[in-house]
């Protein structure tokens, strides 16, 4: 009788605590553009974190540290909002980095947690640009608005980075 009575109690723990758990999930996009020139070459583009003027929303980028993991930027995007960007890894010879947004208002990316690596890899004269972001969504607990929801986050990061790679590609190849 005493075991019947602690599984039945084990039971309703596991119940009640698989039901208060659901929330937000971790999000992933990727998107990637291949562009008409030297890696090199697009590598002086992005590889420079102080300087965001490729992303098309960014109207001006402050910062402190230049290349160095925990150097930060502020982005002044164009509207007047800002972001603020900490670099977490750096590594110029395989031309990757990665960075984590330390303060975002969600009205103006509705994201949480947001960390985003960006790959250079060239063959040649052609390059190829990875940008890839995980996040959770604006709106951290159940039941969140249309605004905030999951496919809202991830519909505003794929937007961000499809311009923007498609922002480098231009720039990049128009240098050419």
């Amino acid at each position: 009788m005493k075991f019947m009575r602690l599984a039945a109690v084990a039971a309703l723990a596991t119940v009640s605590f698989t039901a208060q758990a659901h929330g937000p999930t971790r999000q992933k996009v990727a998107e990637t553009v291949e562009i008409n020139a030297p890696a090199d070459k697009v590598w002086a583009v992005v590889g420079n974190f102080q300087d965001a003027s490729w992303i098309p929303v960014v109207e001006k980028t402050e910062g402190k540290g230049g290349n160095e993991v925990k150097a930060t930027r502020t982005l002044t995007l164009k509207g007047g909002a800002t972001v603020e960007e900490e670099l977490a890894k750096y590594d110029a010879e395989k031309k990757t980095l990665m960075y984590r947004i330390n303060k975002v208002d969600v009205k103006t990316l509705p994201v949480n947690d947001y960390s985003s690596t960006i790959e250079v890899e060239g063959e040649g004269a052609k390059t190829k640009v990875t940008w890839r972001g995980a996040f959770y969504r604006g709106y951290m607990n159940n039941d969140p608005p249309p605004d905030l929801n999951d496919e809202a986050s991830k519909k505003a990061v794929q937007g961000l980075y499809r311009a923007s790679l498609d922002n480098l590609k231009a720039k990049v190849e128009k240098g050419s």
